[in-house]
């Protein structure tokens, strides 16, 4: 059976040496790098099935590496082992394009089984995330919940604020007025809760309206 073929990526040359090692008893490790910007040079040449990358990374980090990749169209799985648990973070890696993310205090045995989950096309979440990740879940749920919520109109108006128009050149191009597009704004924040409009441009952009 052919072997399952890693590339590895961390700055801690002890951390990249122990797991070349251990790794290396049970898959094929194809090459290590130590920075981002050789992660994606070594990931376009050496065509691995899985990339086992930290999120910190000198350069260019992990997470942007993941980017790079994706949208190279990249085919290899992309796992992320790291000591951060925090949740934009874990949500970012996620968007990057990741289907793995395991903290480091896991053993060898977890990371041998989150390889193995990914690269049969499942998703892998390390269990000392725990309430974490459900916390995560639960705030997208709610985000998706509340865009939802809004008209066409107001996702019309929505993206516009975002872009930096003002509400007389939003009425003029929605072909309403400027006193009808600042309703429209008001019910847009008091819908999803916020009171500023740098709140309401930062939502947009997380919601890729921008």
């Amino acid at each position: 059976m052919k072997r399952i073929r890693l590339l590895l990526a961390d700055d801690h040359v002890m951390v990249l040496d122990a797991l070349v090692g251990v790794l290396g008893e049970e898959f094929e490790v194809a090459g290590a790098a130590r920075d981002g910007g050789a992660l994606v040079e070594m990931a376009q040449r050496l065509g691995p099935d899985v990339i086992v990358t930290d999120v910190a990374m000198p350069e260019v980090n992990g997470i942007d590496a993941a980017r790079i990749l994706r949208t190279e169209n990249h085919p290899a799985k992309i796992l992320f082992l790291t000591m951060y648990s925090d949740l934009p973070l874990i949500e970012e890696a996620f968007r990057a394009g990741a289907s793995g993310y395991m903290l480091k205090m896991g053993g060898t045995d977890e990371l041998a089984k989150a390889i193995q989950c990914i690269v049969h096309g499942g998703t892998y979440i390390s269990p000392l995330l725990g309430e974490l990740i459900s916390a995560l879940l639960t705030g997208g749920a709610q985000q998706k919940s509340r865009q939802d919520s809004l008209t066409s109109r107001q996702i019309e108006v929505l993206r516009l604020v975002a872009a930096g128009r003002t509400m007389r050149e939003i009425g003029e191009i929605l072909h309403i007025t400027a006193r009808t597009t600042e309703s429209h704004k008001y019910e847009i924040m008091r819908n999803l809760g916020l009171k500023t409009t740098a709140e309401l441009i930062r939502y947009a952009i997380r919601i890729n309206l921008v």
